[in-house]
């Protein structure tokens, strides 16, 4: 099972994607769900690891004008080092389970997981909001249809 992680610059989760393999196809799904958000301000530069799949994915996104033409990419070891760390809340979680078992215990896990901490470092505040935007906000994290 492979986590895919969107961070912008100052760290705060724009969107995270668990599938079963690591290709073309899955990179670019993710980088279109990521994209489509409204808060997302187009990104300038995106940094990746080594996987050779991101150059591709991205301009397949270029080409169907997904994905603005000026945007680069990054593929340098170490630079992504703001969606490693992130990834280390949930490393510590996982590591003393020994893994998941299915696919489908990963994904709740990981999307609970995942929301506490988005919460935790303050990216929405469940206090401030309505009734309605808590639901929609839950939805969209948990993939819920409303």
């Amino acid at each position: 099972m492979y986590l895919y992680r969107a961070v912008d610059s100052g760290g705060n989760t724009i969107d995270f994607f668990l599938i079963k393999t690591r290709d073309a196809k899955a990179a670019k799904r993710f980088m279109k769900k990521a994209l489509a958000f409204s808060y997302v301000a187009r990104p300038r530069v995106i940094t990746v690891d080594k996987n050779p799949t991101y150059p591709v994915s991205i301009q397949q996104l270029k080409n169907e004008k997904k994905m603005p033409e000026g945007t680069q990419i990054r593929q340098i070891k170490y630079l992504n080092n703001i969606v490693e760390q992130d990834h280390r809340f949930i490393k510590r979680r996982v590591l003393p389970m020994l893994g998941f078992k299915s696919f489908d215990t990963a994904t709740a896990i990981l999307s609970e997981v995942e929301a506490m901490h988005m919460i935790k470092k303050e990216q929405i505040d469940l206090r401030d909001q309505s009734v309605q935007s808590q639901k929609k906000f839950i939805h969209r994290l948990f993939g819920l249809v409303a």
